[in-house]
């Protein structure tokens, strides 16, 4: 199952803002995507409550993995994602 571990990148870390943006863009996704961090077993990453449960906060390192055909693409693309301060960017209208 292929992984990818990255730092969080929000300055407040995984709290509400930044965990729905990150739950959002994980529920879109081809494939189901896990996220784990500080030894905690993986959780789904399209669950606000588990992603929020996990207290990733600023600087924590997290693990996702997926599988499937976009496991790679999709684990590039979120783990991108969470490496940024998304406390810093302007709310998407979306």
């Amino acid at each position: 199952m292929p992984e990818r571990t990255v730092v969080v990148g929000s300055a407040q870390g995984l709290h509400a803002r930044p965990a729905q943006i990150f739950v959002r863009e994980a529920a879109r996704q081809p494939v189901p995507v896990l996220i784990s961090a500080g030894g905690r077993d993986p959780v789904p990453a399209a669950s606000i409550l588990a992603v929020l449960a996990l207290g990733a906060g600023p600087g924590a390192r997290v693990t996702l993995s997926a599988e499937g055909e976009e496991a790679d693409r999709v684990l590039d693309e979120l783990a991108g994602l969470l490496a940024r301060d998304l406390d810093a960017e302007e709310p998407d209208p979306a």
